[in-house]
């Protein structure tokens, strides 16, 4: 035994030492376990915990539960964070061992008895290793607790133990059991009750809601960490979001599933794997509110955003080595979008650096680096993230050297491995130990997902891969797409080895967006920022076309252009694509506002401001004047701010003087801008005396500081006051020209010229009164008229006396005008009698009665001399004669004799007459009047009669006579008197010239006794008799008038003031009752008493208001107030009684006034019309009085008119006067308006007062079927080239709805072209059919593919057609179209010249080849196509057989070289030279040949034959034999290309009938199968028949009652499935009413299939109709079972035959549709019988725990869904109160409609082979006719002439000589003679 420590060990000893380990070891375990540079530790931490769970939940039959609960509230205890889970829980042994530092799972004995232990059991695989196999090295929960606080508590709950068990492990308990020597590694486990927290301490208070949650679990964990570190609590309040975006990217696809987070995929994903509901939640203080966060939520971790911005995956497997661990791989590919890549960004990783110059320098390939540095594998370890490995890349995802996809292609796809168990990891489970070794091994065999086989070479993996590299990049990446290549160009602004090539292009297109030339753009990320029009977009690189390509430039011409004037070139990334339009324009607009000067503003400092057209006076004084630049904003500008110091400006002033040569500079100053404290802009001083008279302009012009008036084009604003300088004020005067003669009282004219003081012509001065003296004459004058250049005396008048009017005598005129200096002049005159003035008449006189009278005048002028002057005459007037005229022109004096006077005198006394002497032409002089004293003469000149008898009498002239009606006046007798009364002695010739005029016999004897016959008085006293008794001789006459007096009365006489009166109305006027003769003449007998006496009878007579007035001016009865109030209209018989008188007068009684027009027949409501359709069924109407009587009042005009000025409505007359039985009829033709209700309103009026009439409601609905418009969209850009194709035409059909119309068959739209030019009649072609549809065509258009465009060049018009039916052809708008020469290939003659032939002539016509010929450069269509090519042409003769002599030209040569300019060379006359080599008869060809260098192609040389003779006759002669074979070749090529025609026609026409026979055939044999029965072809009257009968027949059971919905369908279209109520029917009618009930709120509304067709009828209708758009609803698939039937076996007897209520309604069509609608608003609804059946059907259901939907009953009863029943909310009322479905018609009645649709077709194919036959026949009969014979005739003709002239042109070439080579020596000039041919 040791003593002490020093002892000396007498021999070797042992000593038992126990050495455990530091509790440090457990408590600082993780310290550096999960630190790393930049990334933040706690989410690793967390995750060893969470690993755990994920262990403890793996086995879980439900759901799997993890929630990690940080509690920072300090006020329910200390900062804790808790993990919870709802695993498998711990036993006290298991607890124990999670306790135990370093315990594996491999080496963990979890149960007491030996009998019960298991090995660790590797688990299955799983996609992706997610095995949950986790929980691995028996450290990680201890060092994640202990990393982040200082005490954890494990408190657990297996489900084999009814008691949780709770473990303690804290720092502060190891320090005090270490301080009191305990054993550290000893601890205590308490087992208590679940929910009792009875034994937590105050500090931990929060734990108690946390057990309080233990109920009812079976079994759970929860890890407590309580004494959080503060840097970590730190983290968890300001990073709380990321850590839940870490947690969510390590366990991604445990949260997500095998596929991961694909949100682009709304479908479930299709992996069984049981995904883990995660949750993290975070408490603070109050008042901060809780934040909880699903990490399946979490949408901003790296692997989502890895997943969704992938468009395709490439899958691969890796086997490594021999102990067969695999990895599962995944590659996705980011595509490069337009402008950036897809590549997701982290934060955290290195990027490649961008350099993003602002000066436009080229964006370098570095930006298309989408992955930067980043590796391009993430690694999972069993379905958990490994954050501390990845893997670079394997050598077969690499680019190798020689690769032709692009560099930026490898840099755009990530990656991530999956790996099970079997690669280790480090304890901390950050990273991989030796991964990428083993990848990276040799002998690891890649193959892709899918092969079976093992690719054993990487080569064989590498070609897959780089195929589907390829695809992604051809089918994903999408760059910018440069359009309209124009040029490649070579930019001096660059470095020199970026300055070529750069292309340009007009346009492009990015992201879906197209940039032209021209556009609005503005810039962003740059310095300035630049707003301004696109001028083109440039490319660096090698490109001759369209192309795609990332990066590019676009130079912009900077706006506002006035402003900047320049351009600038920038990246198109730099394009900013968010702005709009109206924002750029509105920046340029402030630009230009702010910036830019608009205007001068002028001052005028000292007042003396100057107008605009001001005129002033000679030396008035200009100025000063202060001038202001203003901007359009009224601000001042000093210079134009571009940028940097802006330009300086300036004000120039300029003053012209405009001569009437020339314009001449009087001022010419410049003024620069000042600024002081008391004035600020451009000062010119005063402008001295102007003296020159004239027009003057001052120009003020803003100048730049190089003194220009114009910046960058656009003038600067000026200002220009134009002014007038005038003359000064009068000095002197001048007298004008005056005539030297004048006449008294003749006004005459003096002008006066005024001067200045410089002799410049001035005005008047004012208040000017000229001074008039003149010795001997009296002068005077009207007024002064003044003038800018003087003034006029007018009316200056001369009076005097003059010794002969035929001498004069000279004056002295002196005008004076007061207050000038010179105020006198003088002038000469002479006077002359003047104008007429007066008359003067000798003396009155006296005449007796019947002689003339005699008169002496004189005409006097003012001052009383006689005047002579031409045509000056004297009209004298007596009173009652003619006047008399002398003419005294010529001596001023004359004589008037008048006509005998006749006047009748009476009482023999005389009489005087006036007389009036006047001049005619002369109005100005007064008439002269006298008297005429008439004396009477001794002629008869009167006639008297009188009465004698038993009452003699004496009767006056013009006396009425009073005497019976119809008796005789006698005893009458006459005397006759001269003109002083006394009476002449009657003589038989005196009597004979007597005449009365009541008689035609008259007794002379008697006559002449004096005795007149006698007369006959009238019967009726209106009739007065007008008598006359004269003495012709003498005009001498004598009347008097008979009246005659009625006889006694005889009976009552009734007088109607109209024959007819309304029923109902009172007679206007009044009846007038009279008694009167028996010549019906009224005597006025009636008294005033017998109005009480008088009676009046008639049907329906209104007694009541009959009235009888007392007349006593008339002596008459006048009835009034006589009204029909009853029976019908006619004629009805009245009778006045009065005494013993009695009167019967008929009365026509008329329908009464015009009260009401009513409809009386229509089309059947309610009315709905499309837009543009006529309504069939007329309106008609009636007119009616107030009892109900027709009216047939003429007088009244109905009209119909519609309610809105919006409807447009055409009928066949817009308003017409009811017909004789009242009625009116209209027919609608056409309606046309906007969508939506009115009302057609039926008027009329009856004397201005309106007719009240009935109104229709009518719907217009936009007919989807009409077609109102053509859209045609095409490339505009495109060029026709001659003969080439067209671009793709695309037409839509638009509908009247806007929709477009897909019912139209591809043969109703047609394309055609024509010529353009208006002088000639339009070429036309034939009309082109739409193609053949596409596999990726839209399917609501027509396309017109490779169609031909015009082999001739011009301007053509390109329009499409539309057949709407046989009559109806609707066109679009024109297309113009510019067909330009397609690519130059041959040389060509403007008009093909004919074969010439030639001789060696002298005569040079007969040598001429060709004569005024231009030849062009033309495409493969004779287009001109060399506009812009030079060159020139060689023109050679060539021949066949080179043996033969070849013909020279002129000059002696064998070529000849055009020059050809701009493609054209004319060639005025090319001949063969006199005495050409040449074999006579000989063919040749004249070569053309064009040498173009720049020409794109070899041009084809023009080649032209000719003829060679060696005589004239000969020469003549074979020219005309060719042309006339040219001629008959041309004529039988017409003839045959006719014949080919009607050949193809007959064909067709053949194939036509077959055609239609088959067609009529198949439609025979398909109505047969139907029972149909046609045995053989029937004619079209037959089908027509059986049609009709059909027809009737379905009818018949549209007419049967049936139940009908009357919920109106107002809406249609292609986009429009209809109105719920509409879109089924129920046969059923208890079913119909319970279902219509309980869809009542959705009954009226619209289905559409898109939401753009919901909008808009939403919009239509103001908001008042809800809509359902189809593409918003999500129903489920297939039908699901009934809920008391599982597996297809009922769960219990169901009672009352429950159905589903969809499964009641028919759908008439659209059925899938309808099933989805009625899915969605029914759901799953049932329908049973009764509501006992209904809630013991509910009861069963739930007892089985399952939901039971909505029941319906047949008897209307509701269980809603919730168990509700009863009361009247659940309770349907009558079928009357609801709208319901309506019922379905009998299944017979569809199997009609098939029957009729198949027989409208039948007879469509009838007609359709009848045309064909007799197209066919007529065709055949047209081949046979005379016509087409003497065609064939013709042809024979003409061919045996063409053998004809064919042997004669042999013959002649045959007899012709021969001109070798040994006649080449005639060239020399030596005339040889020639044999004559024979």
């Amino acid at each position: 035994m040791l003593q002490h420590e020093a002892q000396a060990l007498p021999a070797a000893a042992q000593e038992d030492i126990l050495f455990v380990p530091h509790y440090d070891t457990l408590i600082q375990c993780g310290t550096f376990e999960y630190y790393a540079d930049g990334k933040e530790s706690l989410p690793y931490a967390l995750a060893e915990l969470v690993d755990n769970s994920l262990s403890a939940t793996a086995t879980n039959k439900g759901g799997r539960m993890i929630e990690i609960r940080t509690l920072l509230d300090k006020t329910i205890g200390k900062p804790a964070i808790v993990v919870l889970d709802n695993g498998r829980g711990m036993t006290s042994k298991q607890l124990n061992n999670w306790a135990v530092y370093r315990l594996s799972k491999f080496l963990r004995k979890n149960d007491t008895f030996e009998s019960q232990r298991e090995g660790y059991v590797r688990p299955d695989y799983v996609p992706r290793s997610l095995n949950s196999d986790i929980s691995y090295f028996g450290v990680g929960g201890k060092n994640a607790a202990f990393f982040i606080g200082d005490s954890v508590k494990m408190i657990t709950k297996p489900a084999s133990s009814p008691d949780v068990h709770e473990l303690i492990l804290s720092k502060e308990e190891f320090e005090r059991k270490e301080e009191n020597n305990e054993d550290v590694y000893k601890g205590t486990i308490l087992n208590r009750k679940p929910c009792d927290s009875s034994h937590v301490a105050l500090e931990e208070r929060f734990l108690r809601s946390i057990i309080a949650e233990e109920y009812g679990k079976e079994s759970f964990t929860a890890v407590v960490i309580t004494g959080v570190k503060p840097n970590h609590i730190t983290y968890l309040l300001e990073h709380f979001n990321k850590l839940a975006t870490e947690l969510a990217h390590i366990y991604h696809y445990y949260i997500h599933g095998v596929n991961g987070n694909d949100m682009r995929n709304a479908a479930p994903s299709s992996d069984n794997f049981q995904k883990i509901d995660f949750l993290l939640t975070l408490r603070e203080k109050p008042p901060k509110c809780p934040r909880a966060i699903h990490l399946r939520e979490v949408s901003d971790d790296m692997q989502t955003l890895y997943i969704n911005a992938a468009v395709d995956t490439f899958e691969f497997r890796a086997y490594v080595g021999s102990d067969g661990g695999t990895v599962e791989g995944i590659i996705r590919y980011h595509p490069f979008l337009y402008d950036k890549e897809t590549y997701p960004k982290d934060p955290n990783a290195a990027q490649a650096s961008v350099d993003d110059d602002d000066d436009g320098e080229i964006e370098s390939a570095a930006q298309n680096r989408a992955r930067g540095k980043r590796d391009i594998f993430e690694c999972f370890w069993n379905g958990r993230l490994i954050p501390y490995t990845t893997v670079s890349e394997f050598d077969w995802c690499s680019r190798r050297s020689k690769e032709s996809l692009p560099d930026e292609c490898f840099s755009r796809f990530s990656g991530v491995l999956f790996t099970d168990d079997k690669f280790q990891v480090s304890t901390s489970k950050l990273q991989f130990m030796e991964l990428e070794l083993k990848l990276k091994n040799k002998d690891t065999i890649f193959t892709p997902i899918g092969n079976v086989q093992k690719y054993s070479k990487r080569g064989d993996i590498q070609k897959k891969f780089l195929e589907w590299l390829k695809n992604c990049h051809n089918k994903h990446d999408k760059q910018v797409h440069f359009r309209g290549y124009k040029e490649t160009i070579t930019r001096s602004d660059l470095i020199k080895k970026m300055q070529y090539p750069w292309n340009t292009f007009e346009s492009i297109e990015w992201d879906n967006k197209i940039y032209k030339a021209g556009q609005l753009v503005k810039s962003h990320r740059t310095v300035p920022i630049y707003h301004g029009t696109v001028v083109r977009f440039l490319l660096f690189g090698h490109y001759d076309g369209d192309v795609f390509a990332p990066g590019g430039q676009v130079e912009i011409k900077r706006e506002p252009e006035a402003l900047y004037g320049t351009t600038k070139i920038i990246p198109i990334s730099k394009i900013d694509r968010t702005v709009k339009d109206e924002a750029i324009k509105s920046y340029i607009e402030n630009e230009l506002d702010k910036c830019l000067p608009e205007k001068l503003n002028v001052g005028w400092p000292n007042g003396n401001t100057w107008p605009q057209d001001a005129v002033c006076p000679a030396g008035t004084r200009l100025g000063p004047l202060n001038v202001e630049i203003l901007n359009r904003k009224g601000d001042q500008l000093s210079r134009i701010q571009t940028g940097g110091a802006g330009i300086k400006m300036s004000v120039g002033l300029r003053v012209a003087h405009h001569g009437p040569k020339r314009d001449r500079v009087v001022v010419n100053r410049v003024a620069p801008y000042v600024s002081n404290s008391g004035y600020s802009g451009h000062w010119f001083k005063k402008i001295e005396s102007l003296a020159d008279l004239g027009k003057y302009t001052l120009t003020l012009s803003t100048l730049t500081n190089d003194g220009k008036t114009a910046l960058h084009g656009q003038q600067l604003p000026s200002y220009v006051l134009r002014f007038t300088i005038k003359e000064g004020i009068a000095d002197s005067f001048t007298l004008g020209t005056v005539s030297p003669s004048v006449c008294v009282g003749v006004p005459f004219n003096i002008p006066l010229h005024m001067k200045d003081s410089c002799s410049n012509p001035t005005g008047p001065p004012p208040q000017l009164q000229p001074e008039l003296r003149c010795s001997g004459l009296e002068l005077s004058f009207e007024s002064l008229e003044s003038s800018e250049k003087g003034c006029l005396i007018k009316g200056v008048k001369a009076k005097g006396k003059v010794q002969n009017y035929q001498q004069s005598k000279s004056y002295d005129l002196c005008v004076t005008l007061p207050g000038l200096k010179q105020d006198t002049q003088t002038i000469k005159i002479s006077l002359l009698p003047g104008n007429p003035h007066s008359l003067h008449v000798s003396s009155e006189a006296t005449v007796e009665n019947g002689n003339p009278a005699i008169f002496e005048v004189e005409i006097h002028d003012e001052a009383g001399n006689i005047t002579a002057n031409p045509k000056q005459s004297v009209c004298c007037q007596v009173e009652g004669l003619p006047a008399a005229t002398a003419d005294c022109s010529s001596t001023g004096a004359g004589k008037l004799e008048t006509k005998p006077i006749k006047l009748k005198i009476i009482n023999g006394e005389p009489q005087t007459l006036k007389v009036k002497f006047d001049m005619p032409n002369q109005k100005h002089v007064a008439p002269y009047l006298a008297e005429l004293k008439v004396l009477p003469s001794s002629r008869v000149s009167m006639l008297k009669l009188y009465s004698q008898g038993s009452s003699p009498m004496v009767l006056d002239n013009n006396e009425k006579i009073e005497w019976q009606a119809g008796g005789v006046v006698q005893n009458l007798f006459y005397k006759l008197f001269d003109e002083s009364g006394r009476e002449v002695p009657l003589t038989a010739e005196m009597a004979s010239m007597i005449k009365v005029n009541w008689t035609g016999v008259v007794d002379g004897t008697e006559m002449a006794q004096g005795r007149l016959p006698d007369v006959q008085v009238p019967i009726q006293v209106q009739e007065e008799r007008f008598c006359q008794v004269s003495y012709q001789h003498q005009s001498v006459s004598f009347s008097f008038t008979v009246v005659p007096c009625p006889d006694e009365p005889k009976q009552l006489k009734a007088t109607l003031p109209q024959s007819t009166v309304r029923l109902g109305e009172t007679l206007s006027g009044h009846i007038v009752l009279e008694l009167v003769d028996q010549f019906d003449n009224v005597t006025q007998k009636l008294t005033a008493a017998c109005v009480d006496h008088i009676t009046l009878k008639a049907e329906g007579l209104d007694k009541s208001s009959i009235k009888y007035t007392w007349q006593q001016s008339s002596s008459c009865v006048e009835v009034t107030g006589l009204r029909f109030h009853s029976g019908s209209p006619g004629s009805r018989e009245m009778c006045f009684h009065y005494g013993s008188y009695e009167g019967w007068v008929n009365i026509k009684v008329s329908p009464g006034v015009p009260a009401l027009l009513k409809l009386i027949s229509g089309p059947q409501q309610p009315l709905q019309v499309l837009n543009g359709r006529g309504i069939p069924t007329p309106f008609s109407v009636q007119l009616y009085d107030e009892f109900g009587n027709p009216s047939p009042d003429q007088r009244v005009v109905a009209e119909i008119k519609s309610s809105s000025p919006r409807l447009q409505v055409t009928t066949d007359v817009i308003s017409q006067p009811v017909d004789a039985e009242g009625k009116a009829s209209f027919k609608v033709i056409c309606v046309s308006g906007a969508k939506g209700c009115y009302q057609l309103q039926f008027m009329s009026s009856f004397n201005n007062k309106a007719i009240h009439g009935p109104s229709v409601n009518l719907t217009v609905l936009s007919d989807p079927t009409k077609p109102v418009d053509l859209s045609v969209s095409y490339d505009t850009t495109a060029k026709c080239l001659a003969g080439g194709s067209f671009p793709v035409f695309s037409v839509v059909v638009v509908s009247d709805e806007g929709s477009p119309i897909t019912t139209f068959q591809p043969t109703a739209v047609t394309m055609h072209v024509r010529t353009e030019d208006s002088s000639t009649p339009p070429q036309t072609f034939p009309e082109l059919k739409c193609s053949k549809p596409m596999e990726n065509d839209k399917r609501d258009r027509f396309y017109f593919r490779d169609k031909k465009v015009p082999e001739q060049v011009g301007k053509y018009i390109v329009h499409f057609s539309l057949n709407v039916d046989e009559t109806n052809v609707m066109r679009s708008k024109q297309i113009h179209i510019n067909v330009v020469a397609s690519q130059p290939v041959k040389l060509g003659p403007d008009s093909q010249p004919p074969a010439p032939v030639v001789s060696h002539s002298m005569d040079i016509s007969r040598r001429t080849l060709v004569e005024n010929m231009t030849l062009q450069i033309m495409d493969a269509f004779g287009n001109p196509a060399g506009q812009d090519l030079n060159g020139k042409v060689m023109v050679s003769i060539t021949c066949s057989d080179a043996r033969k002599a070849l013909p020279l030209f002129e000059g002696k040569t064998n070529t000849i070289q055009l020059i050809l300019n701009n493609g054209r060379s004319h060639i005025f006359r090319l001949a063969i030279v006199e005495n050409s080599p040449g074999e006579n008869g000989s063919k040749y060809m004249l070569l053309f040949k064009p040498e173009v260098p720049m020409a794109p192609s070899p041009l084809l040389p023009f080649e032209l034959p000719f003829h060679f003779y060696n005589d004239a006759d000969n020469q003549q002669k074979v020219s005309e034999l060719i042309k006339k074979k040219e001629e008959l070749m041309h004529t039988l090529s017409t003839i045959e290309e006719h014949n080919i025609s009607y050949s193809a026609l007959r064909e067709l026409f053949t194939k036509q009938v077959m055609a239609t026979k088959q067609k009529e055939a198949s439609f025979r044999d398909e109505l047969n199968k139907r029972n149909v029965k046609i045995e053989q072809t029937l004619s079209v009257p037959d089908i027509d028949k059986l049609l009709q009968e059909k027809k009737a027949e379905s009818e018949s059971f549209e007419r049967m009652t049936r139940r009908v919905c009357n919920i109106r369908n107002n809406f249609s279209g292609p986009d429009v499935l209809g109105t719920v109520a509409h879109l089924a029917v129920v046969e059923d009618d208890d079913a119909a009413r319970v279902i219509s009930w309980q869809l009542r709120g959705d009954m009226d509304c619209v289905i559409t299939r898109t939401t753009e067709a919901a909008q808009r009828i939403y919009g239509d209708t103001q908001g008042n109709q809800q809509v359902m758009p189809l593409d918003g609803i999500i129903v489920q698939q297939g039908d699901r079972p009934l809920p008391h039937i599982r597996n297809g076996r009922s769960l219990f007897e169901a009672p009352g035959n429950p159905v589903r209520a969809r499964q009641l309604l028919i759908y008439p069509d659209e059925k899938e549709k309808c099933d989805i609608v009625f899915k969605n608003l029914l759901g799953d609804t049932i329908i049973l019988d009764d509501l006992d059946s209904a809630t013991n059907y509910r009861k069963a259901v739930v007892e089985k725990r399952i939901p039971c939907p909505t029941i319906l009953t047949r008897q209307g009863d509701m269980v809603s869904a919730k168990g509700k029943f009863g009361g009247r909310q659940n309770k349907a009322p009558p079928m009357d109160r609801l709208q319901v479905f309506g019922a379905p018609l009998p299944q017979q009645y569809y199997t009609l409609k098939k029957d009729i649709e198949l027989l409208s077709q039948y007879h469509k194919a009838i007609i359709n082979e009848e045309k064909a036959v007799k197209d066919h026949e007529d065709h055949i009969n047209k081949w046979k006719s005379p016509e087409m014979q003497q065609s064939r005739l013709r042809k024979e003709e003409i061919k045996k002439q063409l053998e004809e002239i064919d042997r004669q042109l042999a013959s002649e070439t045959v007899r012709s000589g021969k001109r070798g080579p040994e006649s080449a020596g005639e060239l020399s000039g030596i005339s040889t003679k020639r044999s004559r041919p024979t």
